[in-house]
């Protein structure tokens, strides 16, 4: 088995795998006498469906029974109230700096305590979907939340009788040290005074609301937070983690491989936050130039070794927004969430998106939705591509050194929004940094920057830095960008140095032509570098510099910024 469920009497005790504080408070809860399992799909399915405030609407799941469901199996729509997005200052991670475990274990024995008094449904997934890594994750979630439950085994590879026998084929993940995921979550959580417990442990306590993570021993506790996307990105925080533990690098990002007209075979990896184009990039077809086979467009592992990747979920969590009614990519949707209804002509419950009724409305679509889906890719990573939105870099740039490499990965920049709100003082071209594009880390940052960088370093990976917002006032379009990748692909690009750097190299692209000799240009160039050089020093001192980077790291930045005076 890949991840540890049932133990010998003498694997049992403190200090041994599967056993700890946090996760003795969690896993225990799964064993009471008001707790249900579900066990299929179906029964998962029926659940939902009948759920008080589900719609279900009258759109088919296209080829549902492909899925474990039912022939005749309707699109669920459910809608979750006022909060319709993460809050990431909820997050409380186990071993960072400030985080006072002791607090938050009574605050998660205290749910559990009162959720006694509700039926607790207890589901179960895997995350990974190759013989390689494949970990199990359960989650146990109280009577009046089937929808999260549903849509968190569609959104996983519920255990199918393939997938079922996969997984005891599979290889243990590290060595058997590493045991099954446990999530405990009750949406309808409120913190009420108890005698011993304090609620000064949560990020914001006025939220009400709390993810607490003990990713060292795969466990989490999700409380007063309905949004299903806290569910999905914790189950990943978790997956991610025991990657990282063992010898993966851990991607939000998306992968394809390309086959070209000889037959040789070309994988790129992007990276990009939301809003970059990543998800673009990754499923575009060029046109039906290449055979193009897609890995997934948000949450992969590539092993450091031998630089093939694995996929970790079988179905894409997407937004509505540019998915009008009637629109063919909505024939693949399974399951929607913060989006409106209404009658069609013909009397039937259709779902209205384009995010009317708020923004980030959701859905799951099926597998089927890229039709030239895999769950591995065997074939060696060749490129990471970092997607920035930096209005000082051009379109493309790639970057010579493994610590270069790695750093620009560890300082992902977009734009600030022009809706946000800035305090007095911000600049306001200042760049929004998530290292990676992955702000779901629960390990120190090193970890990242040292896989990224053994892959460009011993695994000879390249690395460009894409530019897919505007390049000092001018628009990179998404056919500038898909037709720089096509000329990577093909071994077309030719990239030459640029101007003083040393370490970065550019190709000419029609009407992106930088000037150097702009002074204008040239300043906030290197301002935008110098705001990388403070981020990566921040890093340092920061949490008690428990993301502090290698000396090498700033120190390829810091290079950049002397090259440019």
């Amino acid at each position: 088995m890949a991840t540890k469920a049932y133990y010998k009497h003498e694997e049992i005790g403190a200090g041994k795998v599967g056993f700890s504080k946090t996760r003795s408070i969690i896993e225990a809860a799964f064993y009471g006498n008001n707790v249900v399992k579900v066990n299929t799909l179906k029964q998962a399915y029926e659940l939902a469906k009948n759920s008080p405030g589900t719609i279900v609407t009258d759109m088919p799941v296209y080829r549902g029974e492909e899925f474990g469901l039912d022939k005749d199996a309707k699109v669920l729509l459910f809608n979750d109230g006022a909060i319709t997005g993460r809050y990431a200052a909820a997050r409380r991670i186990a071993g960072e700096p400030g985080v006072d475990c002791e607090a938050l274990d009574k605050v998660a024995m205290d749910a559990v305590y009162e959720a006694r008094w509700k039926k607790m449904y207890h589901a179960e997934v895997y995350v990974g979907l190759d013989p390689e890594f494949m970990v199990k994750a359960h989650l146990l979630i109280p009577e009046g939340e089937e929808n999260i439950m549903y849509s968190w085994m569609l959104n996983f590879q519920y255990m199918s009788e393939d997938y079922v026998k996969m997984y005891k084929e599979s290889i243990p993940v590290g060595d058997g040290n590493e045991a099954d995921i446990y999530i405990f979550s009750d949406p309808q959580w409120v913190p009420v005074e108890h005698p011993g417990v304090s609620f000064d442990c949560l990020s914001d306590p006025a939220k009400k609301t709390l993810c607490y993570f003990n990713t060292e021993t795969n466990c989490a506790c999700i409380l007063g937070m309905r949004y299903f996307g806290e569910h999905k990105k914790g189950t990943l925080t978790m997956a991610w983690a025991i990657a990282n533990r063992n010898g993966y690098a851990s991607c939000h990002g998306g992968q394809k491989e390309y086959t070209l007209a000889d037959g040789s075979k070309y994988v790129a990896s992007v990276f990009g936050l939301s809003g970059s184009g990543k998800s673009t990039l990754t499923h575009a077809k060029h046109g039906g130039k290449y055979d193009i086979t897609v890995l997934h467009d948000d949450a992969f592992i590539i092993n450091t070794d031998t630089c093939s990747s694995i996929a970790l979920e079988p179905t894409y969590f997407d937004k509505t927004a540019d998915y009008p009614t009637g629109c063919e990519d909505n024939k693949y949707l399974l399951t929607s969430m913060n989006n409106s209804a209404t009658l069609d002509e013909e009397g039937k419950i259709q779902i209205v998106t384009e995010d009317i009724r708020n923004g980030n409305g959701r859905a799951i679509k099926s597998k089927l939705w890229s039709p030239n889906r895999v769950d591995k890719i065997e074939s060696p990573v060749n490129s990471i591509i970092w997607i920035m939105k930096d209005p000082t870099i051009p379109p493309v740039v790639k970057l010579k050194g493994s610590a270069l490499a790695s750093v620009m990965g560890a300082t992902l920049a977009t734009k600030r929004s022009s809706a946000e709100r800035l305090a007095p003082g911000v600049d306001p071209n200042k760049l929004v940094v998530v290292p990676y594009a992955n702000p779901f880390r629960t390990y120190p940052l090193a970890n990242d920057y040292e896989k990224f960088k053994k892959l460009v370093e011993e695994k000879n990976v390249d690395c460009y830095i894409v530019n897919t917002g505007d390049f000092m006032g001018k628009k990179v379009k998404p056919a500038d960008t898909l037709g720089i990748l096509e000329a990577i692909v093909e071994k077309k690009a030719e990239f030459k140095p640029w101007g003083p750097f040393s370490d970065i190299e550019i190709m000419d692209w029609e009407g992106f032509v930088p000037d150097l000799n702009d002074a204008e240009y040239k300043t906030q160039l290197k301002a935008r570098m110098q705001d990388r050089v403070n981020e990566v020093e921040e890093f340092a001192t920061a949490k008690g510099g428990y993301d502090k980077l290698p000396d090498e790291a700033v120190e390829a930045l810091k290079k950049l910024v002397a090259e440019l005076s």
